[in-house]
């Protein structure tokens, strides 16, 4: 059984530099590119899933609509789900990481980054929109660390990934930079003092092979 879990290609938020969490950026030109380079590379790999995931966030949306498109396989059915939406950085969203780093000092902003029990400075109030009014207030963070964000993807493993791998499917994940660090981190049992080395980089789609308990027999960046 397969999985690629891939990042969504480069946002405007990545161009210019900084955090993003559930702000719905859309992706650059260069973005859209490197998806479609991206699902060139999966058709060349010859696989052919059944079933797709992505955030409900357009940069991973489109990301992966368009990986689906170039290795023809856009009919397949994708979920849409918050659980793989990136973190929340609370009130750091739609700053400046280098004016922060200017600000708060570049130690702080790299706890911020990459603390996993370093929780940034919360957002007072959330102004999101219907996407996602099926989800009691109470679960919608106002933000998270690392920690919290693990909490929130492992579900999705264990109560809908999990089954279809089990079952013979092949499955897509298209998400961002720490909500899928989350997943590896689960999947690889990275302690949580390491998990600021997984490097997930956009648009590059990562092959994970496992047997028939679960247990991966192979990884390979395509």
């Amino acid at each position: 059984m397969k999985m690629v879990i891939i990042r969504h290609g480069e946002s405007e938020a990545n161009f210019e530099n900084y955090w993003t969490g559930w702000l719905d950026v859309p992706l650059t030109t260069k973005g859209k590119e490197q998806a479609r380079l991206a699902g060139e590379k999966i058709a060349k790999a010859d696989i052919a899933f059944d079933y797709a995931y992505t955030s409900v966030l357009q940069r991973a949306l489109i990301t992966c609509q368009t990986v689906l498109e170039a290795c023809d396989q856009l009919w397949l059915p994708v979920d849409k789900t918050w659980r793989l939406n990136e973190r929340h950085y609370g009130a750091l969203v739609g700053k400046n990481k280098e004016q922060m780093a200017t600000k708060y000092g570049p130690e702080q902003v790299k706890k911020w980054r990459r603390g996993y029990y370093e929780m940034p400075p919360l957002q007072e109030a959330n102004h999101f929109d219907r996407r996602y009014q099926q989800l009691d207030p109470q679960s919608i963070p106002h933000g998270e660390n690392l920690a919290m964000t693990v909490q929130r993807v492992i579900p999705l493993w264990q109560d809908q990934i999990a089954p279809l791998l089990r079952d013979g499917k092949n499955v897509l994940v298209c998400g961002h930079g720490n909500s899928l660090r989350a997943l590896v981190k689960y999947l690889e049992n990275v302690p949580e003092d390491q998990m600021d080395k997984i490097e997930i980089p956009n648009a590059t789609p990562i092959l994970y092979e496992f047997d028939e308990k679960l247990q991966i027999i192979h990884k390979e960046v395509l």
